[in-house]
C-alpha cells in the first residue's frame, strides 16, 4: 500500500513539472492572470495618493493597460524619451523595470515645483538635467514602493533601485527578444500627462503563476484607510445649507405676476404641520416647527426615503 501511495504521488509530481514546463513554453497569458491588474491598478492608487501628499496640484495615476510584449520593443520605444529604473528583487532573484517618459517628468517638475498649469509645457529635445533625474529618483523610489506593496498579498518582495538608465540599451533584464508583461500607466496633473511604464519578464512572473491566478478574497475591492479617513474628515468639515419648506402649492405664472408688493399668501399649513428639511433642493429629513426663547425650531422626526415613500404612496393608490 506504502510502494502505491509513492508511485502515484511521483506521478503526480511529474504531471505537475510536465504542465509547468508546457506553461512555461506557451508564456504568460495575461487573461488567465486576473490578479495582475489588480496589482497594477493598486499599485496606481497607491503612487496617486503618494504624490498627491506632495504637490498643491491634484494629481491623478491610473491604468491605461497591461499586456504581453517583447523587452526589445518597449525599450526601443523610449529611447532617448525616458529615464528608467533596474529594481532588483532579492527574494525573486530576478530584475523588472520602471519607465517614466519624458512628458512624466517634465510634467512631475512642474507640479513638485508649485505650477498650475498656465505655464505652456516643456516642448524641446535634450538630455535630463540633474535635477530632473534626481527628481525623478525620488519618485521612482516612491513607484517601487507602490509596486512592493501591491505584490505583497501574492508575494512579499523587497524591490530595491540598482540604478537609473537615460540609455535604453544599458537597461537589460533579459534578452531582448524575450517576452514580458507590459504595464502602462498614465499620470494626469495641471492639465497635462506623461506615461509609467512596467516591464516585468515572464521569467520573472512564472513562479507566481498560480497565485496570480487566482483573485484573492476582498482584493478587488482594497481601499486605502489613510485616504478613506482623510476623505471622511474632509467630509465632515464641510459646510452645507439647509432649507426649511413648511409648504409647497403650484400657482400658475399669471397668478405669480398678479402678486403685488404687501399681498399676503395664506398658506394651508398649521402649526403642527409637518416642515420638509431639505439641501441643494433635495429632501432629506421631516421635522416638526417649534420655538425656543424666542426663536423658531425644528425638531427633526424622520429621514426622508424618498423612493420608499414612493412606492408606498403608490401601494396605498
Amino acid at each position: 500500500m506504502m510502494e502505491a501511495a509513492s508511485s502515484a504521488s511521483a506521478q503526480n509530481t511529474e504531471r505537475a513539472m510536465i504542465t509547468d514546463r508546457l506553461l512555461d513554453a506557451a508564456g504568460i497569458s495575461v487573461d488567465r492572470l486576473p490578479m495582475l491588474p489588480v496589482v497594477f491598478d493598486r499599485m496606481a492608487r497607491v503612487m496617486a495618493d503618494t504624490m498627491r501628499q506632495k504637490s498643491a496640484s491634484p494629481s491623478y495615476v491610473s491604468v491605461s493597460c497591461v499586456e504581453n510584449d517583447r523587452i526589445g520593443d518597449v525599450l526601443d520605444e523610449f529611447e532617448a524619451n525616458a529615464l528608467v529604473a533596474v529594481l532588483y528583487s532579492p527574494e525573486w532573484d530576478a530584475r523588472v523595470l520602471i519607465g517614466f517618459d519624458r512628458d512624466f517628468i517634465f510634467t512631475l517638475v512642474d507640479v513638485l515645483f508649485g505650477a498650475d498649469g498656465t505655464e505652456p509645457p516643456i516642448d524641446e529635445e535634450r538630455s535630463f538635467s540633474n535635477i530632473e533625474t534626481r527628481i525623478a529618483r525620488t519618485v521612482f523610489e516612491v513607484a517601487a514602493k507602490a509596486l512592493e506593496d501591491s505584490f505583497e498579498p501574492i508575494a512579499k518582495t523587497k524591490l530595491k533601485l540598482e540604478r537609473i538608465e537615460s540609455r535604453m540599451d544599458f537597461a537589460v533584464v533579459g534578452r531582448r527578444n524575450n517576452p514580458a508583461v507590459v504595464a502602462r500607466l498614465l499620470l494626469q496633473a495641471i492639465g497635462r500627462g506623461g506615461e509609467i511604464f512596467v516591464v516585468m519578464p515572464h521569467a520573472t512572473l512564472n513562479p507566481l503563476r498560480q497565485r496570480l491566478s487566482q483573485v484573492l478574497a476582498g482584493e478587488m475591492s482594497t481601499r486605502d484607510k489613510q485616504w478613506t479617513q482623510h476623505f471622511h474628515n474632509e467630509i465632515q468639515r464641510t459646510e452645507v445649507k439647509l432649507e426649511a419648506i413648511l409648504e409647497e402649492r403650484e400657482i400658475s405664472l399669471g397668478d405669480i405676476s398678479n402678486l403685488r408688493v404687501g399681498q399676503v399668501i395664506e398658506l394651508q399649513a398649521t402649526a403642527q404641520s409637518p416642515v420638509t428639511l431639505a439641501c441643494n433642493q433635495q429632501p432629506v429629513f421631516t421635522s416638526q416647527l417649534g420655538q425656543l426663547n424666542g426663536s423658531y425650531t425644528l425638531q427633526i422626526e424622520d429621514l426622508i426615503h424618498e423612493e420608499k415613500d414612493l412606492i408606498d404612496d403608490l401601494r396605498s393608490r
